[in-house]
């Protein structure tokens, strides 16, 4: 009886992260019909703008004003159709049997919808989610076999038409931001005509330089892959989730999270930058290195603790039940499941640093990227093709190569 009582206790406890999970999901599918709304109002607007008034604005109108009105039509959208917020959580809404006044009730539910925000206080207070826009104007959502009979052709969806009209509209706001012009591409071809020239007729003298410099480049690679695998192992046991314990662990494993992320976002040229201007231009090749270096580090950890993440967790369960200490469990528990995927990984990535070593030398960071910038703005271009054929051998090669070792660790 005590044991019935106290699971019925444990059982009767709020459940907060159910209750805003519920919340979110409709809380989601109305930012999703917004979101579609004004990218099509912002799209929409700009066409109009470039055609008729020759400016490139996307907003014709104060943004208060296309906000409010675009929640409005959202609640309209979501209570007279099948949104795209409501296609996104594979949702539709239907007529309760023996509810009149399906007009009436669809207005209502625009009405009650404008109280959605404030629902997340008796979710905070109650643990419960009661989508009262639903239970006051007697509608109900298909559940996921009802939604598959009751689905029709894609062309009858607003749904599915505001998606067509939205990349449309994509389409062209992106031909008319990038100047799309097939004339000029069709009829201005002769103006590079002195570039092929040269370009057929190469000058092999800078074959040896090139060489050199290419040597320099994979060698900034392998430096930095080298570095990187070294510091980014470690870190990847601290940014896996599953091996995160306790507050600390936690602690760790965000901040570590939200760093590597915001070191990923920057792109390595300009890292590449940044380490030119520190380490000064006379140390050229070790400016490129520390870029790829830096990049690689965020990079490889996320993908180490990516499959750190998704390991099978009976062997080390089972190693954790005869005792075995922390270290143990790592070492004969995790380590044999993860060395061939951190192998295939860090050869990918070294793949990646050779191809990304000829671009920051565009920025100063050194080897044969350097040299084929200089080449290429003071056009001499019989030299420079010279240099990309070199890259263009040693990519291969690298691509060649590591693909054939990565078909035999896996």
């Amino acid at each position: 009886m005590e044991q019935n009582y106290h699971a019925g206790f444990i059982s009767s406890r709020p459940n907060w992260r159910k209750g805003f999970r519920a919340y979110g999901k409709d809380l989601t599918v109305l930012a999703a019909d917004i979101f579609v709304l004004l990218a099509l109002w912002g799209l929409c607007s700009f066409i109009w703008n470039h055609f008729a008034l020759g400016t490139r604005d996307f907003l014709s109108l104060p943004w208060w004003i296309v906000v409010v009105v675009c929640v409005e039509l959202a609640c309209i959208w979501s209570s007279f159709g099948t949104s795209p917020g409501l296609r996104l959580l594979r949702r539709r809404l239907i007529n309760e049997e023996g509810k009149r006044g399906l007009l009436l009730r669809r207005f209502l539910r625009v009405a009650t919808l404008h109280l959605q925000p404030f629902l997340a206080l008796e979710v905070l207070v109650t643990a419960k989610y009661t989508p009262r826009h639903d239970r006051i104007t007697g509608f109900r959502v298909l559940s996921e076999m009802e939604l598959q009979e009751a689905r029709g052709p894609w062309y009858r969806s607003s749904s599915s038409l505001s998606i067509v009209l939205l990349g449309l509209a994509m389409f062209l706001v992106s031909a008319l931001f990038t100047q799309v012009d097939l004339v000029k591409l069709f009829t201005n071809a002769g103006a590079t005509a002195e570039i092929w020239d040269r370009i057929f007729h190469p000058d092999w003298s800078i074959l040896g330089l090139g060489v050199r410099l290419l040597i320099v480049t994979l060698y900034m690679a392998f430096m930095a892959t080298l570095f990187g695998v070294l510091l980014a192992v470690p870190l990847s046991f601290l940014a896996a989730r599953n091996l995160a314990r306790g507050v600390v662990g936690r602690s760790i494993y965000t901040v570590l999270r939200v760093i590597l992320s915001i070191i990923r976002s920057i792109e390595p040229i300009i890292w590449a930058i940044i380490f030119v201007v520190w380490v000064r231009t006379g140390a050229a090749a070790f400016a490129g290195m520390l870029a790829l270096l830096v990049h690689s580090i965020a990079d490889l950890t996320k993908l180490y603790s990516e499959r750190l993440e998704s390991i099978d967790p009976g062997p080390v369960e089972a190693i954790r039940a005869t005792g075995a200490g922390r270290l143990q469990v790592i070492l004969y528990g995790i380590v044999p499941q993860i060395v061939n995927p951190y192998l295939s990984f860090t050869i990918y990535r070294w793949d990646i640093n050779v191809r990304m070593a000829t671009i920051i030398g565009l920025v100063g960071g050194g080897g044969i990227g350097q040299r084929l910038i200089q080449l290429t703005r003071n056009w001499v271009w019989d030299q420079a093709i010279v240099l990309m054929l070199l890259i263009m051998v040693a990519v291969w090669v690298m691509d060649y190569s590591s693909s054939r070792l990565r078909e035999r660790l896996n």
